[in-house]
């Protein structure tokens, strides 16, 4: 096949794990955003402590959903350190999130339940860019070429070393 196609592919894979990594996101954006606005109605913890708590909650939801969903086919060999630079990057996103929102609403006096959820969801969608870039590139590695190869090739090999069976002649 022409170099083409192989752009192709990796556009294809891009694109799917994009609609992957949306999917969650999508559903920790409804967790974010719920939990965040339930904090302010039941408690009266300030602005930013409420969206804090909630984007908490989001990471932990989110990380099983990435893990177990998004990146599953991803190497699984180093939980510990994907789970250490999990963490680190989340708590990066939990700052560009929340700092969008203390901003607005200690900077600018925006502060209306309106304009909270309008500057909590801004933060979200910037803050969901550097995590997909982050997550992308150094906590759900994808598995090298040569590790991939090894793996399929072995698969064969068990295949191909099974007793066949046997076929009746008519």
């Amino acid at each position: 096949m022409g170099h083409g196609s192989s752009g192709e592919g990796r556009l294809r894979r891009l694109v799917h794990e994009l609609a992957k990594f949306g999917a969650v996101g999508g559903a920790g954006l409804l967790v974010n955003l719920g939990v965040f606005n339930l904090v302010r109605h039941v408690t009266d913890l300030p602005v930013v402590r409420a969206s804090v708590i909630a984007t908490v909650v989001a990471i932990v939801f989110n990380y099983v959903g990435f893990r177990y969903f998004a990146y599953r086919d991803r190497d699984k060999s180093g939980r510990t350190r994907e789970l250490t630079l999990f963490l680190l990057f989340s708590v990066v996103g939990l700052v560009i999130e929340n700092g969008l929102l203390f901003l607005a609403t200690y900077g600018f006096g925006w502060d209306s339940q309106l304009q909270s959820n309008v500057f909590k969801f801004l933060g979200i969608g910037v803050a969901t860019l550097f995590r997909f870039w982050s997550y992308r590139t150094w906590v759900f590695r994808a598995l090298p070429v040569r590790e991939a190869v090894a793996g399929a090739e072995s698969m064969l090999a068990a295949e191909s070393r099974r007793p066949k069976p046997k076929q009746r002649v008519s």
